[in-house]
């Protein structure tokens, strides 16, 4: 009797690869890496300002040059800059154009009262005799608060092109990322500031 072996064959396996996910911008972790080497930047001047802070050289300290209601003039412009920025996140999520352009406008115009403010304290304090010629307190006093101040002026200049590319572009992905990238750097600048207020303006006019 003969035997009928049947071999099953086997239906050829179709594997349906998934469409690749694309890969995370890099954009997040990029940021933050260069927020680092900012605060280091940051953290040298402040370093350097405290050791030569009483190094007068027989000029004026910090009670003869600061004026603290005007420095705190100035904390309050670039605090209330900070809560503003705040407001244009929950509408930029939301997907909503113009309120987004028309908190970081506030924004920038804070930003820039903070910047004309700051301005002012230098050209009054070197018509005085005080400029960043004058000691080695002055030099790092100048290098500090000029430092931050230029820092400010680039943010100002960044909400001003995103203003106008939100215009244009509308709330993309890439936008908001972009805008999100802004306020850690806004923020990163009230910190910084709030540091310099108590540091170098309080601390060196009740010392």
């Amino acid at each position: 009797m003969t035997q009928h072996v049947t071999i099953a064959r086997e239906e050829p396996v179709i594997w349906h690869l998934a469409e690749e996910e694309h890969p995370a911008s890099p954009t997040g972790l990029g940021f933050w890496i260069y927020l680092m080497s900012d605060a280091l930047i940051f953290a040298s001047l402040f370093a350097m300002f405290g050791v030569v802070s009483t190094a007068f050289a027989g000029g004026p300290g910090p009670r003869q040059i600061f004026d603290l209601p005007l420095v705190a003039l100035n904390t309050a412009f670039l605090l209330a800059s900070s809560i503003t920025f705040g407001q244009a996140i929950p509408h930029m999520e939301a997907g909503r154009v113009g309120p987004t352009r028309f908190w970081l406008a506030i924004t920038g115009l804070l930003g820039a009262a903070f910047v004309g403010v700051e301005l002012y304290e230098f050209s009054h304090m070197i018509a005085e005799g005080a400029g960043p010629d004058r000691s080695a307190f002055l030099s790092s006093f100048f290098a500090l608060v000029g430092t931050h101040g230029a820092h400010v002026t680039v943010g100002l200049i960044w909400i001003a092109t995103l203003l106008i590319q939100l215009g244009s572009q509308g709330l993309s992905e890439a936008m908001k990322r972009r805008v999100m990238c802004l306020s850690m750097f806004w923020h990163f600048l009230d910190i910084i500031w709030i540091g310099v207020f108590t540091f170098v303006y309080l601390y060196g006019v009740i010392r």
